[in-house]
């Protein structure tokens, strides 16, 4: 490789270049393939995904190909991977206005195009153009300020529109790409920490169990609450929805009702809470009935795969904690859809549990530390680069060769330049996955939903170049020699506001990294939050008692999980008239493919199938082997469990677009409605206890008058009277 990059001639570097840029492909494609079936999924959807990853990630390999591209001397020896700089700056625009055409314009239209209800392109392309109208409207007025600030700063017109939309757009990433990234700089390195410790592991998944569990269950009871509208719909077939028939048979064949008799509402069980059909069936009724029908399967697929994932690492967990005691790790028989590392293995039992145990702990530790200091070098030269950039620890990580006094990069400095970006790059992108957005968006394996697949890429897209520019700032003075710089940098340091912003404004990661590092997602969580979750900070607030904020303890996690591995979940887990949800939708609209089965249908009793005493979760701990389909499930001990879902109605809309007002009343009631009664409250309800000597409650039975013991009052019983008939005073006798 040194012979490669000493060469005079840059066709070895191109050849370099395409190989590499043919890797990077390869790996694009083999991501798209982990969370997309490729075979099923549209073109208008793979095509536009799979260059929003290719180009961020070609942007890894232009910027240490333009650093030693830009080094203007004869020093053939100095330079790594270089390319000549007309080429280089096609690159440069290709990538660029690829990337922003992506982020601003193709991925959002689409995005909103794939979660459209309506049946022909034409409608889906309005819907989705009145869904971005207000988006567009914020974005063209920002552009209007700013053209307007920059034509009274600059004074010329001629290169004020392009520099206020490369400025803008660089602004508003880098805004979200500092706070992103500083949280994954704390969450990435402490992840590895905890994980080390095996024991620890395993409390926190089964602490987060019941949580899981519980989103599970509500996101089929939505399910079930839309399929039961669907059905009422079916029976319908006279008036305005005689002109739909097609369309609502559709939404039958998407739906899991009976064959036989798919009109009927007993066929399954919902929460109570499905919204009454409207009198008029429009076109933009059961455009938005197909959308939440969508959304609903999907979100019902996205918490079945997280809850079978925490099932397989608990499972792991487990038996390399039991190992301890045998000194011997048995694998297993691997699951016909396990990769090819995972069926084949050349470790016996006892090397097994070395390596799982002892080994693998150390590791964890030992890239922890080095990915903390990476960190702690980051966030330095964040705070410094501005006023001091000879203290950046990564400008002289990068920069190994000084030639006739200025900076050159080498083929080390690239491949060093080129591990930073990925780490900076891969802590924003952790934290997009660990925020809880609207619309229930998640990456699901081999099942992602259409519209979640085109926001999670317009993210990539949206980070990818201000990252990539932040980076370069590291390096001192060298950066403005590069072809990066001439194209996008002066543009943004053309006015004194947008040169002290691109300086100062990344300082202000010390926020999102102290938030994290110190848990204070967590505590405003509690005062504010209502258990609404935001950002996932990796904190499980838990309390003394080894419970997490706002779900079930550990130990109900662990019976939760040992009740699922143990049958009970699974043999009341029927598929409902023997398909799955993947069947297929009309109309060619995609539908998820699920390899999990239907989880059957609950029954609204608080009894189980064999009978038993009930449990915390609902079930009786000796029904798993016996129960039927007909069983209902464990629930989760949760807050939400008690408040029942059949008592609060869902109105016509859909909950994710209730105002902030809504919701804060909804979570007070919610609140409310949770509290136990205190017992000093309680007696105040029964009344004042009268004390023994008076007849009250203390001696019922022992020969107190049968009037006071029926609620009777009577003032001959002071005195031995006949209030009573018994006792040892008898009847007209004073006792003194």
């Amino acid at each position: 490789m040194i012979d490669i990059a000493a060469s005079p001639s840059p066709v070895p570097s191109v050849v370099f270049s395409v190989a590499a840029l043919f890797c990077i492909s390869v790996v694009a494609l083999l991501i798209l393939r982990y969370y997309l079936p490729l075979r099923t999924t549209p073109a208008f959807l793979l095509v536009p995904v799979f260059f929003a990853l290719w180009l961020p990630a070609s942007m890894v390999l232009l910027v240490p190909i333009d650093l030693a591209s830009s080094a203007m001397v004869d020093d053939i020896d100095a330079r790594g991977i270089w390319l000549n700089l007309r080429t280089l700056k096609v690159s440069w625009r290709i990538t660029y206005w690829l990337t922003f055409a992506l982020t601003w314009f193709i991925l959002p239209i689409l995005g909103e195009y794939s979660d459209s209800g309506y049946r022909d392109p034409k409608g889906k392309l309005l819907d989705s153009l009145r869904a971005n109208a207000q988006y567009y409207a914020m974005v063209f007025g920002s552009g209007a300020l700013g053209l307007i600030y920059v034509v009274i700063s600059y004074g010329h017109f001629s290169e004020s529109l392009k520099s206020t939309v490369m400025a803008l757009a660089y602004c508003w990433g880098l805004i979200l790409a500092i706070y992103l990234m500083g949280h994954g700089l704390v969450s990435i390195p402490r992840r590895l920490f905890r994980n080390a410790n095996v024991s620890g592991r395993l409390r926190r998944i089964q602490t987060q169990a019941p949580k899981v569990y519980e989103k599970m269950d509500d996101a089929e009871m939505d399910l079930e609450d839309l399929e039961l509208q669907v059905a009422e719909l079916s029976r319908r077939k006279g008036g305005s929805a005689s002109f739909f028939q097609d369309w609502i048979e559709e939404l039958v064949d998407m739906t899991n009702l009976p064959e036989s008799q798919p009109g009927r509402a007993t066929a399954v069980r919902g929460s109570g809470n499905q919204s009454p059909l409207p009198n008029v069936i429009t076109e933009k009724y059961l455009a938005e009935l197909t959308r939440r029908l969508v959304r609903a399967r999907h979100a019902r697929s996205r918490y079945l795969n997280e809850w079978n994932r925490l099932l397989e690492d608990a499972v792991k967990t487990q038996a390399i904690l039991d190992s301890a005691a045998s000194k011997k790790l048995e694998s297993g028989k691997a699951s016909p859809s396990a990769g090819f590392w995972d069926r084949h293995t050349v470790f016996t039992p006892y090397t097994r549990f070395l390596f799982h145990y002892h080994l693998v702990p150390y590791l964890q530790i030992a890239l922890a530390a080095i990915l903390s200091l990476a960190s702690v070098c980051i966030v330095w030269s964040e705070l410094v680069k501005g006023l001091f950039p000879q203290l950046s620890v990564i400008r002289y990580s990068v920069i190994h060769h000084e030639v006739a006094s200025k900076g050159q990069v080498g083929f080390a400095g690239q491949v060093i330049a080129a591990i930073w970006m990925v780490y900076m790059c891969a802590a924003a992108l952790i934290s997009i996955t660990e925020i809880k957005v609207w619309r229930g968006r998640a990456l699901v394996r081999r099942n992602t939903a259409q519209e979640s697949a085109f926001w999670y890429a317009s993210q990539v897209a949206r980070l990818s170049v201000p990252l990539t520019y932040n980076f370069m700032t590291f390096l001192g003075s060298i950066y403005r020699d590069t072809v990066f710089y001439d194209f996008l940098g002066q543009l943004i340091n053309l006015t004194p506001l947008g040169k002290w912003f691109d300086y100062l404004f990344p300082a202000f990661i010390l926020l999102p990294v102290c938030a994290t590092l110190f848990g204070l997602y967590g505590k405003v969580k509690r005062v504010v939050g209502f258990g609404v979750d935001v950002l996932d900070d990796g904190d499980e607030d838990t309390d003394e008692r080894g419970a997490a904020f706002g779900t079930g303890s550990w130990r109900e996690g662990r019976d939760l999980i040992e009740r699922e591995l143990n049958g009970t979940s699974a043999a009341i887990r029927a598929r409902r008239g023997g398909g799955d949800i993947g069947g297929g939708g009309g109309g060619g609209r995609s539908a998820p493919v699920l390899s999990i089965p239907r989880a059957g249908r609950r029954d609204g009793g608080s009894t189980t199938a064999g009978g038993g005493p009930t449990t915390p979760f609902g079930t009786s701990p000796t029904a798993g082997m016996t129960a039927g389909p007909s069983s209902t499930r464990p629930q989760a001990n949760t807050s939400a469990r008690r408040v029942g879902r059949a008592t609060a109605a869902v109105p016509d809309g859909e909950p994710d677009d209730e105002n902030f007002f809504e919701a804060f009343g909804h979570r007070v009631r919610n609140t409310i409605d949770t509290l136990d009664t205190p017992k000093w409250l309680q007696d105040i309800g029964q009344g004042i206890k009268k004390p023994k000597w008076m007849g009250g409650d203390g001696d019922e039975g022992h020969g107190g008058g049968g009037g006071a013991r029926e609620g009777g009052s009577d003032v001959r019983r002071w005195f031995g009277g006949g209030g009573g008939g018994g006792g040892e005073s008898g009847e007209g006798r004073i006792r003194l």
